[in-house]
């Protein structure tokens, strides 16, 4: 199915599979799509992921002492269709565990599972050559990163390669929560927009109702993971599901508010002047 965001801003939510662990994370992902999650990533554990800061780092950690497998998240996502048919699902992994179990068994069983799609973040679009083919072939999303770095002809290049939407990157560095969202950001996004129609998704550094409802304002859905992945850390296994959805009503919340409070500036102003 394809991928489907609000018309104002979506969230998609990123969590690390087997942290605490698998049957936990089920419940997690159910929760956040109930609190109203457009799209969830579903993140692989990996052994040296990068591009991920501390907090996702130590998740990666644990899910792996728990032997955490992508055939493991495969199942899982496949599980979540059967409950939630209408959820984005997109596997979120580097590309080690991919080549691992081999790209076309991969998204052979990712469209088994339901699966909508794959944000592979350590794959480049130069890359990205058989891997495209693959996913073509069993119609699954390319979702692919873009960083303020990237030249222009770089984005139109990422832009041609994507589906379902685009990723931008908010700054440089690893992931995490940061302050405030970086002005790169906006600009970033006014960038992609001459090169693709799909939706863009800002993404590192989103953790507040703030940084949500600010994000609203230039793109179209805002990525939140280690503000979840710590929630999740911080509550422990029983109530992690309780503490993820009161996250995300909390983060769009606040877009729900200045929604409401402009809709209500406009009444006003036409009553002033009727």
């Amino acid at each position: 199915m394809p991928l489907t965001f609000n018309p104002k801003s979506s969230l998609v939510a990123y969590l690390t599979c087997g942290d605490p662990d698998l049957a936990a994370t089920r419940d997690i992902v159910l929760a956040a799509i109930d609190a109203g999650t457009q799209v969830v990533e579903l993140g692989v554990p990996f052994s040296d992921p990068v591009a991920d800061g501390p907090v996702i780092q130590r998740a990666s950690e644990r899910a792996l002492r728990n032997g955490t497998t992508l055939a493991q998240v495969l199942e899982l996502a496949r599980e979540v269709r059967k409950q939630r048919p209408n959820a984005g699902l997109i596997m979120f992994s580097y590309l080690n565990p991919v080549l691992r179990l081999g790209l076309a068994r991969f998204c052979a069983a990712a469209a088994d599972a339901g699966v909508d799609g794959a944000l592979i973040t350590d794959l480049t679009v130069d890359e990205a050559g058989d891997y495209l083919r693959a996913m073509r072939a069993c119609e699954l999303a390319t979702v692919f990163l873009a960083a303020p770095t990237s030249t222009d002809n770089r984005l139109k290049r990422i832009a041609a390669a994507s589906r379902g939407f685009v990723y931008a990157v908010s700054r440089t560095g690893v992931t995490g929560t940061r302050e405030g969202v970086a002005a790169d950001a906006r600009k970033l996004v006014q960038r992609l927009r001459k090169f693709t129609r799909l939706p863009i998704a800002v993404g590192f550094g989103i953790s507040t109702p703030a940084h949500f409802a600010e994000v609203g304002e230039f793109a179209d859905a805002a990525v939140v993971g280690s503000a979840i992945v710590q929630a999740i850390e911080q509550a422990g296994r029983e109530r992690a599901p309780q503490a993820v959805a009161e996250l995300i009503r909390s983060l769009l919340g606040q877009r729900q508010r200045k929604e409401h409070s402009a809709i209500s500036t406009q009444h006003s102003a036409k009553r002033s002047s009727g």
